[in-house]
């Protein structure tokens, strides 16, 4: 068996260093070298999740942990880029203060640009990336694998951006209600295709409805999730003190049982 090669190594706060110890798994674990970008794309929107619930649970340790996760897939996808000689990690740090100072130009430029709010910054930010970009459509830049909330509401801001867009939220209730009408009309035909439109047009309303109110959907419904989580294991622990399982029970008893949860966990 070949020999494999030491190096010393210990944790610092510098970059540079972060770099190094990357390069080094890079060219002498199995594992690391094995890996493409393709190969831990998942990882990646994995670690952006569990950032997002550590900010969701207050943990400003397990963020500083998660945050470390991100860092370390932009600093390997950068080492791979650099050994196609496609790019290089100090590539990618250019490329974003480029954006930042070229899209704050009421912050950086030389001209009399103002920004008097954060509306305006926003509007100003999309009409420049789209110019720069060449972009035939203000929706090119939703990325398409969002989650389907997310993506939803983004495309809702940016065609809103550009004066696509109801002005209040009751203005908005209008097409939701439609919406309902049309989605229990479908559910009373046969027609599973009819039946998803209507759903998916249902769903892009309420999500719009909630924007304009200021709310912000893929969030409201991870909120929504993790509670239902905690209240249905509440009635499963209920119920294995008594030895029992959901199944064993009945939807009285867990009926019962999830609203002690909502007193109790909320």
């Amino acid at each position: 068996m070949e020999q494999q090669t030491r190096f010393t190594a210990a944790p610092s706060r510098k970059f540079d260093d972060l770099l190094r110890v990357m390069h080094i798994l890079r060219n002498n674990c199995p594992w690391d070298r094995k890996q493409t970008h393709e190969s831990i794309r998942d990882l990646m929107i994995e670690e952006v999740y569990e950032a997002i619930e550590a900010i969701d649970e207050g943990d400003m340790a397990e963020l500083k942990k998660e945050l470390g996760d991100i860092l370390l897939h932009v600093v390997f996808h950068a080492e791979m880029a650099q050994e196609s000689a496609s790019f290089d990690m100090g590539d990618v740090i250019y490329a974003i203060q480029d954006k930042l100072i070229s899209r704050h130009p009421h912050v950086f430029g030389d001209n009399d640009t103002v920004a008097g709010d954060s509306e305006v910054v926003k509007q100003n930010w999309e009409k420049i990336k789209q110019r720069e970009q060449g972009r035939k459509s203000v929706l090119q830049g939703v990325p398409v694998h969002l989650p389907g909330l997310l993506r939803a509401q983004r495309m809702q801001e940016k065609a809103g951006a550009v004066g696509f867009d109801w002005q209040t939220w009751p203005e908005a209730w209008k097409k939701l209600d439609e919406e309902i009408s049309e989605f229990r009309e479908a559910l009373e035909t046969n027609d599973r295709d009819e039946q998803e439109r209507e759903f998916g047009d249902l769903l892009f309303s309420i999500v719009n409805v909630g924007r304009l109110a200021g709310l912000d959907a893929e969030n409201a419904l991870r909120t929504t999730n993790n509670k239902f989580l905690r209240r249905f294991s509440y009635i499963e622990e209920s119920l294995a003190k008594t030895g029992r399982k959901t199944s064993e029970s009945t939807l009285e008893e867990m009926d019962a049982l999830w609203e002690e949860a909502k007193q109790k966990l909320g």
